[in-house]
């Protein structure tokens, strides 16, 4: 075989391990210019599509305002261009009313709507929330419904009457008390006696 023979073989075989083995980049992490490639083609399509889009909503724009609004025709003598001006001012006027009329029908459908949640309101019932045990004293009470302005005192305990309990002594009167007691009884016994 000669060199270009032997050149060409290589090159075979070189392609046909490539293709059993499948492209390079396969095998580790592909380098960064392969993945930059698609998405700056992406890119570049999307920026056309919207450059696109916007001159047809620009398009579309001045089509429709040459069709609903043809340029006015201004040659013709003072007659024709009041007459022109009177058709302005009524078609304005007739704009204006019916703007009137399409914020009557929106404010009357708002007045519905609340007018609706009322009545579902209504029927659903109110919940009364469950009522949390709080511990604060009369005079607390007072001050948060009051405000702090007001200082008003409600002890009620120095309302109430206080009752002294007499305490009974008991010392050396306690036991003169029993003999007392005693001796008066005799002397009773001996006026039944001598009686």
């Amino acid at each position: 075989m000669d060199r270009d023979g032997l050149n060409q073989q290589k090159s075979l075989d070189l392609r046909i391990s490539s293709s059993v083995e499948g492209p390079s980049w396969l095998s580790g992490p592909p380098p960064d210019s392969t993945l930059l490639v698609p998405q700056s083609l992406i890119l570049q399509i999307a920026a056309t599509w919207l450059e696109q889009e916007a001159g047809e909503i620009v398009a579309s724009k001045e089509a429709y305002m040459a069709e609903k609004c043809p340029p006015p025709n201004l040659s013709g003598d003072q007659a024709a261009l009041m007459e022109f001006c009177k058709k302005l001012h009524q078609g304005i006027d007739k704009l204006d009313e019916e703007r009137y009329d399409a914020y009557a029908k929106v404010e009357k459908s708002k007045k519905e709507i609340e007018d609706l949640k009322m009545k579902v309101l209504e029927m659903a019932g109110v919940k009364k929330p469950a009522l949390k045990k709080v511990r604060m004293s009369a005079d607390s009470m007072l001050q948060a419904l009051l405000g702090g302005k007001h200082k008003v005192t409600m002890d009620l305990r120095s309302n109430l009457k206080q009752v002294k309990k007499e305490v009974k002594e008991e010392g050396g009167e306690a036991v003169g008390d029993w003999r007392k007691n005693i001796e008066d009884k005799v002397d009773r016994k001996k006026m039944f006696e001598t009686s």
